[in-house]
């Protein structure tokens, strides 16, 4: 079970990653990141009043509100699965599962946001999933 755990909680902070590049398209980074992150929020809406970003808000399409309303949950249900994983499996296990996060954001990027995947990238990404295989078998 901690492996499934581990693996939504990996592939949930890849989606938090990609909805967060859709939806602050437009919007102050700071407003944005105090939008996705409810566990942060006082320290997030400092930074809106700090930089006087407070007035972008109204100027926020509804496109931008989705997208950031649906990176929180993404955010969300990666901490929710990965903290049941810890809780359940070892640390040395989850840990290394929960950074598989890389490589599902580099392939969410190439196939929702048009990224280029080159032979680069996908070495990464093959030196990635081979360390982690070595790392929880």
């Amino acid at each position: 079970m901690w492996l499934i755990l581990a693996l939504l909680s990996s592939l949930f902070a890849a989606l938090t990653s990609i909805l967060a590049k859709v939806g602050i398209e437009g919007v102050n980074s700071n407003l944005a990141t105090a939008i996705r992150t409810a566990v942060v929020l006082i320290m997030a809406w400092g930074m809106v009043f700090l930089t006087n970003a407070q007035g972008g808000v109204s100027g926020i399409s509804r496109r931008s509100w989705l997208f950031l309303i649906l990176s929180g949950l993404a955010t969300g249900a990666s901490w929710l699965c990965y903290y049941r994983a810890l809780q359940i499996g070892e640390a040395s296990k989850v840990v290394p599962i929960d950074k598989l996060s890389v490589v599902f954001t580099l392939v969410l990027a190439f196939v929702f946001l048009h990224e280029k995947f080159t032979a680069r990238s996908l070495a990464g990404c093959a030196l990635i999933s081979a360390g982690t295989l070595l790392m929880v078998l």
